[in-house]
């Protein structure tokens, strides 16, 4: 166990000092005993590195809303131990972390595992939305839906215990750490950097994954030079917990014959696992190229970044929709918006993003413009605004903009609030 400074994670370890290292990781709104099935096994090659995620298992609120933040204070905890290579494996979010890791500090990681896992996961939108229902509603709404996105309905039927031991772990989650980790999972997209994967890699996922399912997987395959693919028969999201002596056989087996050993220090494990149950590992290689990045001189064109923050605030549902109906003659007037409205005023830094979604509410109000006011409240909750906060801002536009423009805008906002705090049911 560990202190844990800001910039750092908490961590465990376990199995003998002088093994190789072995880190695993997490799922968002899991603890690293997610991992528990398999340490026994593990603990007799390897010396395991488990860590939390902030604000999970009861570690030190510190969010972080970056895959590479996170990743960084995985580095400076292993730095502080001093632990310079080791194998990695990690659990959705944890596989986000090991292949960032791969990418930014190759020389550090020996072989690599990514289990359940997705070059990009999901949409954008649908992790903004997940935050602005957690942060509205707090984490029962992901606790109770927690068992359909991990589990196979014959195993949560099965296991209650199991399932309400992983419910638990949510509803003790810090609801500002889940939202920011729900921050980093929106903006990670690594589709065209999988190529400068060099490590060796295993992509295991669940036959029944409904969340980042085998299409995720064999994208990551297809991407990553050389990687395996292994399907494990009979599991959901989380894997490692429903199907935990496949995945301990495929770890093993991973960990022991890929091990790229470039550091003469560290010993690689020499051992032949036994299988203990029946999986049906696929393998798929093949070798992705990733795409060339434009190159442009004198000042760089802000259409690119604010495009980003267009998405970003207004989601790409919205903005998909805009540009779709742009023709020949709006199509100059939406590049126009995206280039010097979200590129270089929304980009400035001299507001964040919470307090320009106040302004902007309160400008479409005063104008008039409230063909605009939904999409800005939609933006407003994305930002971080709550639906209270919101109020307050209408309020204020009531006193200074009058009443029947603050009545309309308040009808407005209302069901845009109603429809986007609703938890699924």
């Amino acid at each position: 166990m560990s202190e844990t400074p800001p910039n750092t994670l908490q961590y465990r370890f376990d199995g003998p000092e002088d093994a190789p290292v072995l880190v695993i990781g997490p799922s968002l709104g899991t603890t690293w005993h997610m991992w528990d099935r398999q340490i026994p096994e593990l603990t007799q090659h390897w010396r395991v590195f488990r860590y939390d995620l902030p604000g999970h298992g009861g570690a030190p609120a510190h969010p972080a809303t970056a895959v590479s933040e996170l990743a960084d204070r995985l580095v400076a905890t292993l730095d502080g131990l001093g632990v310079q290579r080791f194998g990695y494996a990690g659990c959705s979010i944890g596989g986000a972390i090991g292949a960032d890791l791969a990418l930014r500090h190759p020389q550090r990681v020996a072989s690599l595992a990514l289990v359940a896992a997705s070059p990009r996961f999901g949409s954008a939108d649908e992790f903004r939305q997940r935050g602005v229902i957690v942060r509205t509603n707090g984490l029962e709404p992901m606790a109770r839906t927690a068992p359909e996105r991990w589990f196979t309905p014959g195993f949560a039927a099965a296991q209650p215990a199991i399932v309400e031991w992983a419910v638990q772990m949510v509803r003790t989650t810090d609801p500002g750490c889940y939202i920011a980790a729900c921050e980093a999972l929106a903006a990670f997209d690594i589709r065209t950097d999988l190529g400068r994967i060099g490590v060796p890699t295993l992509v295991l996922v669940g036959a029944e994954d409904q969340v980042t399912g085998p299409g995720d997987a064999r994208t990551l395959v297809a991407g990553i030079p050389d990687a395996r693919l292994a399907l494990v028969p009979g599991a959901s999201h989380l894997a490692p917990v429903e199907q935990p002596g496949a995945v301990t056989d495929l770890l093993l087996t991973h960990f022991s014959t890929a091990w790229q050993d470039t550091l003469a220090a560290i010993p690689v494990p020499s051992f032949a696992p036994r299988l203990s149950a029946p999986v049906l590992p696929v393998a798929e290689l093949t070798t992705g190229t990733a795409q060339p990045e434009a190159e442009s001189g004198g000042r760089p064109d802000p259409y690119g970044p604010g495009m980003k923050i267009r998405r970003e605030v207004l989601g790409d549902a919205h903005v998909d929709g805009v540009m779709a109906a742009a023709d020949d003659f709006t199509g100059d007037f939406q590049e126009l918006v995206t280039r010097y409205a979200w590129g270089e005023v929304w980009r400035r830094e001299g507001l964040d993003r919470r307090t320009r979604s106040s302004v902007t509410i309160t400008a479409l109000v005063a104008s008039g413009h409230l063909e605009g006011l939904a999409a800005h409240v939609s933006a407003a909750l994305r930002n971080g605004l709550t639906p209270a906060e919101i109020r307050e801002v209408l309020l204020q536009t009531a006193v200074y903009c009058g009443i029947p423009a603050a009545s309309a805008a308040f009808t407005i906002a209302q069901s845009v609030i109603q429809a986007e705090t609703t938890p699924p049911a």
